[in-house]
């Protein structure tokens, strides 16, 4: 049970930190898009940002499917 908080403390620790650089480095981003969803479309965001936030939600949803939630039967 604590390599498994271990793992997911050191998953968001890393990501938040992806996500703290991400912040620093569209700072001079002037390149912007609108996201079209479904239902309507956001403001205009940098895409860099649509990129950067993209791969870094992907991690946090891959490093949570790779945990094996299951405790082991003895």
């Amino acid at each position: 049970m604590l390599l498994l908080i271990n793992k997911l403390i050191f998953a968001f620790t890393f990501n938040i930190s992806l996500f703290l650089i991400l912040m620093i480095g569209i700072q001079n981003s002037t390149n912007k898009k609108q996201v079209n969803l479904i239902i309507n479309e956001t403001v205009n965001l940098p895409i860099s940002f649509i990129v950067g936030f993209s791969f870094i939600s992907g991690s946090i949803v891959g490093s949570l499917i790779s945990l094996n939630f299951k405790e082991k039967k003895d």
